[in-house]
């Protein structure tokens, strides 16, 4: 398969686009989209190719202009709905999981709403308590709504195409940190389905589950681990919910051990979930109890020192594989 190089951004433009000259019912909304070309140039270029009825700057009102994109959703439209931030998508959880997220259900089938909201998740650097929050178990939470978290360039283009295909309502996590990162993208439209994952680096010490900007640091610990002769397996879900627990199940029973990376706090966390259901499927085939490296449970700091001891580390990480080993 042939292959091009772009950066992280320039892989969800081009799935935007290709989707929108696909499908004319597709539009995208959010602030700054489309005359400053998105706050983190996302959507660069898109105003000029598909004009200001689709793609459209809204006022600053998250839960005003998220249930624009419901409505429109519920009569045949396909919004894309961008959020600055996942911390300002926060306003939005109203229209999100009270009303994208059943209507469906509560339309007993009569209202599919085909919408994706997308935007930056987690802490970028330096940026303080309210915008370095990580969201993804507040909305993995809701039965409606279909979680995807991607780490590399090809996975976000493959999958936010996957996402806006989709009927029903997708919340589709980027990072502000990686949407400079290059990656090998597929030079032909390809789709990624929902809900599986990918082992990320084949290993049978121990299996080591990471997704979003964390998959990096698993990755950056499993090298350095390997020149010890220790060789991890490194997973990233891609989907959170739903969440491709036959891979996972896979790779522990094969390598007994697990350690699960998270960069939200270890609280009522999507970690905790992975833990739980790797415990109960697995346990006559682990050799030890499940670690789990998390952020810690404090607002984020703004220092830079303060934030780094916050976010799981690569050293943490590597101590979480000691602790499954030894």
């Amino acid at each position: 398969m042939s292959t091009v190089t772009m950066t992280f951004r320039e892989a969800l433009n081009r799935a935007m686009c290709e989707e929108m000259e696909r499908d004319p019912n597709i539009f995208l909304m959010g602030e700054e989209v489309a005359e400053y070309d998105g706050a983190y140039k996302v959507s660069k270029g898109m105003l000029a190719k598909f004009g200001p009825k689709r793609v459209v700057d809204s006022p600053i009102s998250e839960n005003g202009f998220a249930g624009l994109g419901v409505g429109a959703a519920m009569v045949g439209l396909r919004p894309i709905i961008e959020m600055m931030t996942w911390n300002f998508g926060i306003q939005a959880f109203d229209q999100i999981i009270n009303h994208a997220a059943k209507m469906l259900y509560m339309s007993a089938g009569q209202f599919k709403i085909p919408i994706v909201f997308r935007g930056p998740n987690g802490a970028a650097h330096m940026l303080a308590a309210q915008h370095s929050q990580t969201v993804e178990a507040f909305l993995t939470h809701v039965p409606g709504l279909k979680v995807i978290s991607v780490a590399t360039p090809a996975d976000g283009y493959g999958l936010l195409k996957s996402a806006i295909r989709d009927n029903n309502p997708v919340i589709f996590l980027e990072s502000e940190m990686m949407y400079g990162n290059k990656g090998e993208v597929p030079a032909d439209e390809t789709l990624i389905p929902i809900g599986v994952g990918e082992i990320k680096r084949p290993g049978h010490h121990v299996t080591l589950i990471a997704w979003s900007k964390m998959l990096h640091r698993a990755m950056e610990a499993a090298s350095a681990l390997a020149a010890e002769g220790i060789e991890c397996e490194v997973i990233d879900p891609r989907t959170l919910q739903p969440l491709d627990e036959p891979m996972i199940f896979e790779s522990v029973r094969k390598t007994h051990r697990c350690v699960i990376v998270d960069e939200a706090n270890s609280f009522a966390s999507v970690s905790a979930h992975i833990s739980d259901r790797v415990h109960k499927e697995c346990f006559d085939d682990l050799d030890a109890p499940v670690v789990r490296v998390s952020g810690e449970y404090v607002p984020m700091p703004y220092a830079e020192n303060l934030e780094d001891r916050v976010m799981p580390s690569v050293e943490r990480i590597i101590a979480g594989v000691r602790e499954v080993l030894y």
